[in-house]
């Protein structure tokens, strides 16, 4: 576990209620390669890292839920979490082992921005709650 640091954190962290921690972290930290910056078990709560992506884990029914409707399993319906890395090969290779099928295989795509366009290689698949996770790796930019 990494040691907190006094520099600002993120301005957007996603907190997403999950329905099994040990579950949720055996996905998040063993197949995609976060780490726990801090955890409170207690609570089935969890702040992780990768690289620059930050993520909260917080298991329902442990302490305090901010629940404002009914869940219903997926629970992330309507949003994916685009998390840049270097290289999507070793957590393909690391979800592949771990039995775990994707949403939708790896791919490459160029984005039409101001200026030209903005290529990623990426692919997206289901954390155990239904959240739609897009790991995407830069292949740079062409005009």
């Amino acid at each position: 576990m990494d040691d907190i640091d006094q520099t600002p954190g993120p301005a957007l962290v996603p907190e997403l209620a999950v329905t099994d921690i040990a579950v949720s972290l055996r996905f998040w930290v063993d197949l995609c390669g976060f780490s726990i910056r801090y955890d409170r078990p207690e609570e089935g709560f969890a702040y992780l890292r990768r690289g620059g992506a930050d993520v909260m884990l917080d298991q329902l029914s442990i302490d305090r839920d901010w629940v404002t409707g009914t869940l219903e399993r997926p629970l992330g319906r309507g949003i994916n979490f685009q998390i840049t890395v270097p290289a999507l090969a070793p957590i393909l290779d690391a979800l592949s082992a771990g039995g775990w099928s994707l949403f939708a295989a790896r791919e490459e795509c160029w984005y039409r921005k101001a200026d030209g366009y903005v290529g990623q290689a990426q692919f997206l698949v289901l954390d155990p709650d239904g959240y739609l996770v897009r790991f995407a790796e830069s292949l740079g930019e062409r005009r």
